[in-house]
């Protein structure tokens, strides 16, 4: 088994996302390779009793991705990662990951896992969903809730 070339680590800014990143800093030392961030903003269901609300919509949105970018800069920065790409996307978590996974070529994904069991397991969860759709290796960390 060769080593991994470029880590793309899923940041959710949960009080778990430190643990998750410690991890992906670990293999990115130890395999000598690049290391992205990827934060995705779910899309915000506005509904003033089915009247379109458009720029308002839109206005919500850009504020939430810019929020989100200063946020994951900040979070790189707080954990000494200084060279790394950083992507913040809005959409479905689980295909804006398993997307940005393949578009640039990485061969390791790194996501927080909760472990979750019951009907919370059977619900599914954003670390299976990558599991299970991705092009390549990921490690779920398990983190506690």
């Amino acid at each position: 088994m060769s080593g991994y070339s470029h880590i793309l680590l899923a940041v959710d800014f949960s009080d778990n996302a430190d643990a998750v990143a410690q991890r992906a800093l670990q293999l990115g030392a130890a395999f000598s390779c690049r290391l992205s961030l990827v934060h995705v903003v779910e899309f915000v269901q506005v509904d003033l009793s089915n009247e379109l609300v458009l720029p308002q919509e839109l206005e919500l949105d850009q504020e939430l991705l810019k929020t989100a970018q200063r946020r994951l800069q900040t979070f790189a920065a707080k954990l000494g990662i200084e060279d790394c790409q950083q992507f913040v996307v809005q959409g479905s978590t689980r295909r804006e990951i398993l997307r940005i996974a393949e578009e640039h070529g990485v061969d390791l994904i790194v996501v927080g896992s909760h472990g979750r069991q019951g009907i919370q397991l059977l619900l599914g969860s954003t670390s299976n969903a990558v599991l299970h759709g991705a092009p390549c290796d990921v490690l779920a960390v398990r983190v506690k809730d």
